[in-house]
């Protein structure tokens, strides 16, 4: 047992990536514990629906669950008009632009890539061509 103790502590710095059940199965029966820390999470898509007006703008926070890909996307704006659409971090009060398009239409896509586990920001604002109360739907895909 005590061999068995020792090669599971030598191991210790893979069970982010395998997890204890993987390590503790080699020591003889099983292990019942959750999922492993670090596993990869499933990437999600968050959609936000709102109506922007003149010099308007609205920030939503995310959180990234591990490096990769985020994007941010308009799938709709009626009436039709160019917004300003950004991809950033935030810091618990405001959202630090990392890349922007400041001309987004429907279809435009915001790509940029999380390096770890973080706390980000999606931003629509307006870029001085909304006039009237304009709906908008934005789609934010991260892991």
């Amino acid at each position: 047992m005590r061999a068995c103790v020792t090669r599971w502590l030598s191991m210790a710095g893979v069970s982010l990536v395998l997890g204890a059940p993987l390590m503790m199965a080699g020591c003889g029966g099983t292990a019942n514990v959750a999922p492993a820390v670090g596993a990869t999470p499933i990437p999600v898509t968050e959609t936000y629906t709102q109506v922007i007006e003149k010099n308007g703008a609205f920030t939503y926070p995310f959180t990234a669950l591990a490096g990769g890909t985020v994007t941010a996307s308009l799938t709709a704006v009626s009436p039709a008009v160019s917004l300003g659409v950004s991809l950033g971090t935030w810091n618990g009060i405001a959202c630090q632009v990392i890349i922007a398009n400041d001309t987004a239409v429907v279809g435009t896509v915001v790509t940029g890539t999380a390096s770890a586990i973080g706390n980000l920001c999606a931003r629509v604002y307006d870029v001085g061509l909304v006039t009237e109360p304009t709906e908008y739907t934005l789609s934010v895909f991260h892991p």
